[in-house]
């Protein structure tokens, strides 16, 4: 049998299988949450024990097409290495500079949601006003909006404005998570994006926002570290993955 007859979870290591699985739940889970923008958002993962390689969807899926099977392997240089599609040319941009960036990092979440979007464009940013805005707020930051990211260019901007951080707003653009682990960058993300829907109902009331004292928000960080007893997003990822299951019991996911 040939290479490309073979299937491919007969070519690839068990340590990358189980990377595509979640790496496919995760796109599964963004749009359950209603996140997706189409097929115009991105996730990425990078592959096990590689600097130069990252799985990310097929350019023209729908988020809750994507398996296991179907996830494009690319290289940093923008070759595919594995997979019958494209992709999405800004996303190659945004992930494979921070993949290069940042060896730490092993997922990247990029979204368009129209409550991240909105806050993108306010001038103040992210206020800290809700408890889900201090998680972020304790390691966030903000890049300038300088077109559809197909510039080269822009990657070293892009790099420098994320620095060492967890979360990121793209001004007028959208929002942006990383993590050690798809469960991490996941967890990140789902916080910021209920920040940012609190901020933007909150503002709707009209009222005056009553600010967090600023010692709280210094402090928020630890007190993260204690409510997830250490797991960061691991804590929720098996629950998260047991719901898509209920949902979708044939487990298409593969």
């Amino acid at each position: 049998m040939s290479q490309s007859a073979t299937p491919l979870r007969q070519r690839i290591s068990e340590e990358e299988w189980a990377l595509r699985v979640n790496l496919a739940a995760c796109y599964r889970l963004v749009a359950l949450y209603g996140w997706d923008d189409l097929i115009f958002t991105h996730i990425s993962a990078r592959l096990p024990g590689s600097h130069d390689a990252f799985l990310v969807n097929p350019y023209g899926h729908m988020f809750e097409e994507i398996t296991a099977s179907n996830l494009v392997k690319v290289g940093l240089d923008g070759q595919v290495i594995e997979g019958e599609a494209t992709v999405n040319p800004a996303g190659f941009t945004i992930h494979s500079a921070i993949h290069a960036a940042r060896p730490d990092v092993e997922c990247v979440i990029h979204l368009h949601t129209c409550a991240g979007v909105a806050v993108s464009a306010q001038e103040a940013g992210l206020l800290p006003i809700s408890q889900f805005s201090l998680f972020p707020l304790a390691s966030l930051a903000y890049h300038d909006y300088e077109g559809v990211a197909l510039n080269e260019d822009e990657k070293p901007r892009l790099v420098a404005d994320l620095g060492e951080h967890t979360v990121m707003i793209l001004r007028n653009h959208g929002t942006l998570a990383v993590g050690a682990s798809i469960a991490d960058a996941f967890l990140a993300i789902y916080v910021l994006e209920r920040a940012c829907e609190t901020q933007v109902a909150a503002q709707a009331g009209g009222g005056e926002l009553r600010q967090v004292p600023e010692p709280i928000v210094r402090g928020i960080r630890a007190q993260a570290r204690q409510v997830t007893a250490g797991l960061g997003g691991k804590l929720a990822w098996p629950a998260l993955l047991r719901r898509l299951n209920r949902l979708d019991p044939s487990k298409k996911i593969h």
